[in-house]
């Protein structure tokens, strides 16, 4: 697999000379300081190719963009969409133009990746990212008040939560808002609780159904442009894979995946499969996943998570957690061997390690939440081992 790590940019805590050092040759990239909806111009697009290349010693290249926001106003499918439409096919070419051709994006509604912890402490004074389902209830019920939340977290989270609601200070209150905002990519700005509140007010009437029609809408008008350039569209599942705030997910589960290719079928249209995401989920076995739907499987993004009764999770070691890693590594060379077979010319798949553990010299340097220089760093080469290892056991091509 290609070897990557996602960067954002030239603000980024960590250089791109140390996504070298951790042994990554591909760049994960995209340009955030772009509003949702506008075009990113081939001056854009080439200034960021430029920058990542600007040192050919360290043998860089952008490899995926993640990613090309899709507009809220298309997921909510508000008003006249063919200008946001236009635009992100605009987009689409300009980023094939300068060679850049794989695109992870997402469907969320409101908000990306979820945690009410960014800091949860593990031995030694490390860190991981946490989602505790009683916080989260407490935030829904409590902080944010939406009706009927109560009822949908049921009466033993419920009740969690207003114990914890009960102890805790107004401060505790806004770390938990910002820690629930923290997903928000880029440089966006974060919602308070009112705008919270306006955001999820568009989304009534959107049920399940209305939001996979509207994700059906987005792949017919860009899909045949994909096609036509050469870009591989891989859609991220849901994080965490379940309903959040009252607003439907509808990349969660297998059943979601095999909708979403089948509704518009097209070699353009895959998947990012997203070890962490998918893992979140305890109806998801996240190698036979990979099996299943491996052909379409455009990028993958490789972490582990240790899940809780209650619907909590943490962000494990890469290695540890509660999916089968090797198993998962396996199933991806698997599919790399018969690509290669095939005679596809861009057999491998792109990988990345995900959301690493705040460690030693990351600790207090305020990288983004998951994005961690030595937690990557330690996720890649235990990563690594195992690619080898399973690469030398069954003889398939790294």
């Amino acid at each position: 697999m290609e070897q990557t790590w996602r960067w954002f940019g030239p603000d980024d805590t960590v250089p791109l000379s140390h996504i070298t050092q951790a042994g990554a040759t591909g760049v994960v990239t995209a340009l955030h300081e772009i509003p949702y909806g506008v075009v990113w111009t081939r001056e854009a697009i080439e200034e960021r190719k430029r920058l990542i290349a600007a040192d050919p010693s360290l043998g860089l290249r952008w490899s995926v963009v993640e990613s090309l926001p899709v507009h809220e106003r298309i997921k909510i499918g508000e008003g006249d969409l063919s200008e946001l439409f236009e635009n992100y096919r605009i987009s689409m070419r300009n980023l094939a133009a300068a060679g850049v051709h794989t695109i992870c994006y997402n469907f969320m509604p409101v908000l990306d990746w979820t945690r009410t912890e960014l800091h949860h402490p593990l031995a030694g004074g490390a860190t991981s990212l946490r989602f505790n389902a009683h916080e989260f209830a407490a935030f829904d019920i409590f902080m944010l008040e939406r009706p009927g939340a109560a009822e949908e977290h049921g009466p033993e989270l419920t009740e969690a939560a207003r114990a914890w609601f009960a102890t805790t200070t107004e401060a505790d209150r806004e770390a938990l808002l910002a820690n629930i905002m923290s997903g928000l990519p880029g440089a966006y700005d974060r919602y308070d609780i009112p705008q919270l509140r306006e955001q999820l007010a568009r989304y009534d009437g959107i049920d399940r159904a209305k939001l996979r029609a509207n994700l059906v809408r987005f792949l017919e008008a860009i899909i045949p442009t994909a096609e036509e350039v050469g870009i591989r569209m891989a859609i991220h599942p849901d994080d965490p894979p379940r309903n959040l705030m009252g607003l439907p997910r509808i990349v969660s589960s297998a059943e979601d995946i095999a909708f979403i290719l089948d509704a518009v079928p097209s070699p353009a249209n895959g998947l990012t499969l997203c070890a962490g995401s998918l893992g979140a989920g305890a109806q998801n076995d996240v190698p036979a996943i990979a099996r299943r739907f491996a052909p379409k499987i455009h990028f993958t993004h490789l972490r582990n998570v240790a899940k809780d009764a209650d619907g909590s999770f943490m962000e494990a070691d890469h290695l540890g957690g509660d999916t089968d890693m090797v198993d998962l590594v396996s199933a991806l060379l698997e599919e790399q061997a018969a690509r290669k077979a095939r005679g596809d010319e861009n057999w491998r798949i792109p990988m990345r390690p995900d959301h690493g553990h705040e460690l030693m010299d990351d600790v207090g340097r305020g990288s983004h939440p998951g994005y961690t220089a030595v937690g990557r760093l330690k996720g890649l080469a235990e990563l690594r081992g195992v690619m080898h290892a399973v690469s030398t056991i069954k003889g398939l091509p790294l």
